[in-house]
């Protein structure tokens, strides 16, 4: 059976949730967005490609930053309304640079970095 980006499940602005996880590691990286063209773009050239919100545009994640997302693993949830993408992610994920979006935590009611800027 033949995969078909239609068949996922996008919210009324036509997107979906996309978790990016190092294949390596098996860190979550970072959370985006990626509408029907964009699923197929990834699967297509195996390069992670999202949409970005703020400037209705496709996102190829390390385009201008270098900071590359080599598709390794494309996933779906059951409910065919989420994404995981596994990457081979080249430099930091986050646009703060550093290796993961997820870089603090709450402990004990205090927020904790966990991760400094890579340099």
């Amino acid at each position: 059976m033949r995969f078909d980006p239609a068949s996922l499940k996008y919210d009324d602005k036509g997107l979906i949730p996309a978790i990016a996880q190092d294949a390596a590691s098996g860190d979550v990286l970072m959370m985006a967005w990626m509408n029907e063209a964009a699923v197929q773009k990834t699967l297509e050239t195996g390069r992670v490609t999202y949409w970005s919100r703020s400037r209705q545009a496709f996102w190829i994640k390390g385009e201008t930053s270098g900071h590359v997302q080599e598709l390794v693993d494309f996933r779906y949830d059951c409910d065919s309304d989420c994404i995981l993408v596994t990457v081979a992610q080249t430099g930091p994920a986050c646009h703060t640079n550093r290796r993961s979006c997820f870089y603090r935590a709450v402990r004990d009611g205090d927020v904790v970095e966990l991760m400094p800027p890579m340099t």
